[in-house]
C-alpha cells in the first residue's frame, strides 16, 4: 500500500470517527441518533464504493494505455 493511499484512508477514517462523535454528542434521542448513524454509514459506503470504482478504472485506463504504447 502506498503512502498516498494510506493517507487517503486515515483520512476518511477519522472523518467517520468524526461524524460518529458529532452524532452521538447531538443533542437529539437515542432513536434519532441510531437512525443518522445507520445513514451516515449508508453515505459513506456508497461514497467509498464509487472511490473504489473510480480508482479501479482510472488503473485499467493507465494499464492499457501503457499496454497500447509497447
Amino acid at each position: 500500500m502506498t503512502t498516498t493511499t494510506k493517507v487517503i484512508l486515515g483520512l476518511v477514517g477519522a472523518a467517520a470517527v468524526g461524524a460518529a462523535v458529532g452524532l452521538l454528542l447531538a443533542p437529539e434521542k437515542g432513536s434519532e441518533i441510531r437512525k443518522n448513524i445507520k445513514d451516515q454509514a449508508g453515505k459513506w459506503t456508497d461514497r467509498l464504493s464509487e472511490m473504489w470504482q473510480n480508482g479501479k478504472n482510472a488503473a485499467e485506463k493507465a494499464a492499457s494505455s501503457v499496454h497500447g504504447e509497447m
